[in-house]
């Protein structure tokens, strides 16, 4: 089955310009959307998305030029032609230049992303996991996520999602870091966006269990044997005492 272009294209349209001195690493110049397609100057990047009841099915980079299904085994269901969101993307990108003139160049304001990093599995040390770079409330969608460990950028084990529009016109990411824990190790999720002065890094590292010292586990298990102890004398105690108070009364 295919779907058409048309079923993405969305009622509202908007135009930012963007400021380009507000970071070191990433410039761009403008940005015009319509619904979840949208396309920017910067690098002549832009992304035609297809949802269904609120979830994104697949993309279209202008980069890539192919459809990225965000589950593999959509696309033994659907089928969609690459071309036809790339004639979406140049649609946004031929009325750019009049929504600028409409919007007067004016300056939208950069929104600050937010940030969080969670494993996928439950966490055992020397077990393969996926840690989750969650980023959300992007705007505009251009950010660099890159993955630390012990302070070193690493680049084996990582993967990423297109950008998922959101109701209120803002985006989310997903970064993904495929490791193995380690109690030596810990990781950062670094984002660089025009929203933050300056690079954000969330920090993850695996809760292991800090084992007892010897001597604390003597001192725990002597004190269980003398609770114990007094436990079994003053049961003894009150069983005699019992006994004999018994015996007066049958006298």
């Amino acid at each position: 089955m295919a779907l058409g272009g048309g079923l993405v294209l969305g009622l509202h349209t908007f135009m930012v310009l963007l400021n380009s001195q507000e970071s070191r690493t990433i410039k761009a110049d403008h940005m015009g959307s319509y619904g979840p397609a949208f396309y920017q100057s910067y690098g002549a990047s832009g992304q035609f998305a297809h949802e269904f009841d609120g979830e994104q099915l697949f993309s279209v980079e202008l980069k890539k030029r192919e459809a990225v299904w965000r589950l593999p085994e959509f696309s033994n269901l659907a089928h969609f032609d690459p071309q036809g969101g790339l004639a979406s993307i140049a649609v946004i990108k031929a009325h750019l230049d009049v929504l600028v003139e409409r919007s007067n160049r004016t300056r939208a304001t950069n929104v600050t992303p937010r940030v969080t990093v969670l494993p996928k599995f439950r966490v055992e040390v020397g077990q393969p996991n996926v840690l989750i770079c969650i980023v959300d409330n992007i705007f505009p969608p251009v950010i660099n996520i890159t993955w630390l460990r012990n302070g070193q950028m690493i680049t084996q084990g990582v993967a990423q999602t297109s950008f998922y529009s959101q109701p209120d016109h803002l985006f989310r990411k997903f970064h993904y870091l495929t490791f193995i824990p380690s109690a030596d190790d810990f990781y950062d999720c670094r984002v660089e966006h025009w929203g933050l002065e300056e690079p954000l890094l969330r920090h993850w590292e695996p809760q292991v269990p800090i084992p007892l010292p010897d001597t604390t586990e003597t001192l725990v298990c002597a004190l269980g044997l003398a609770l114990g102890l007094v436990g079994f004398l003053v049961g003894t105690v009150l069983i005699i005492t019992g006994t004999c108070l018994s015996r007066t009364c049958r006298k």
